[in-house]
């Protein structure tokens, strides 16, 4: 059951064709379309942006954010020499000796947030004169059979990535967006971040962020990278981060409810311990 071997997000553009959801929507009146990742928790339908994308007469677009230090991997957009096109260049297409330039956030001041808009009836015409395939790159994704299980035999998952579909479409642009449309949840040091009270859920559904401080959260991944030892560890839920710089964890610690963090606060044993109800942690 393990064996299966997802394709990647880039499959997105196949299956919607090849599952006849493209054509049931075009019929249905519906011409443009935004997907994103499903971690991503920013990426919430926005009126401004559809009205933009439909009024740019493009057949794709992606929207982009400033790019921080710790925006270190993921890919970016680059402009193709030859003809002047838009490409999505990824951490997994990069060679060692280019991965400075890479990840120089000054070289390359933008990042790619796999939000991306597009042209319905544009794409099903690439779709048809491609034969269903527009030819995206294949990405070498080495992992182990199970990604519970590092000790599991050594895999390579062969994938292709949807934002790369930009290369595909001539005229294809970019947007440059808040970095509140960024919001992604894929470790538990930012599921960490979300579940306290540094973000408010508005009455729009929207995430948003309380204090402009950014916070540091590393978390012992021998005892909170998996969801269930996460749950564990927190069974009241994580501690208020609002007054927070940095929060670090080393070891085998339960924390209990309303529990406080105070500036820069790094905990370190290698015994079972347990941080009291109601304690505030700080220095």
């Amino acid at each position: 059951s393990l064996e299966w071997c997802p394709p990647g997000h880039g499959d997105i553009y196949t299956a919607l064709y090849g599952s006849g959801l493209l054509d049931k929507l075009i019929a249905s009146g519906y011409r443009y379309a935004m997907t994103s990742n499903s971690d991503n928790l920013g990426a919430t339908p926005n009126a401004q942006i559809a009205g933009w994308f439909a009024a740019s007469g493009a057949p794709y677009a992606a929207e982009l954010c400033v790019r921080t230090i710790n925006d270190r991997k993921g890919g970016h957009l680059a402009i193709r020499k030859a003809d002047g096109q838009l490409i999505l260049r990824d951490t997994a297409q990069t060679p060692p000796e280019q991965m400075d330039y890479f990840t120089d956030e000054h070289r390359h001041p933008f990042f790619h947030t796999n939000n991306l808009w597009f042209d319905l009836v544009k794409l099903r015409d690439a779709l048809v004169e491609n034969n269903a395939v527009l030819g995206l790159p294949l990405i070498a994704n080495h992992k182990t059979v199970d990604p519970a299980d590092p000790e599991s035999p050594a895999v390579i998952q062969m994938e292709t990535a949807m934002g790369a579909a930009i290369a595909s479409f001539k005229g294809a642009t970019a947007i440059l967006v808040p970095r509140s449309r960024f919001l992604p949840v894929k470790t538990t040091n930012e599921l960490t971040l979300l579940r306290s009270d540094i973000y408010d859920l508005g009455d729009d559904y929207h995430l948003r962020k309380v204090n402009e401080q950014e916070v540091a959260v590393d978390l012992d991944s021998h005892f909170f990278k998996k969801i269930s030892d996460f749950e564990a560890r927190f069974p009241e839920g994580v501690p208020s981060l609002r007054e927070a710089s940095g929060f670090k964890v080393t070891g085998p610690f339960t924390f209990g409810k309303d529990v406080k963090v105070k500036g820069q606060v790094s905990l370190e044993t290698t015994e079972e311990q347990l941080v009291a109800t109601g304690s505030c942690l700080a220095g």
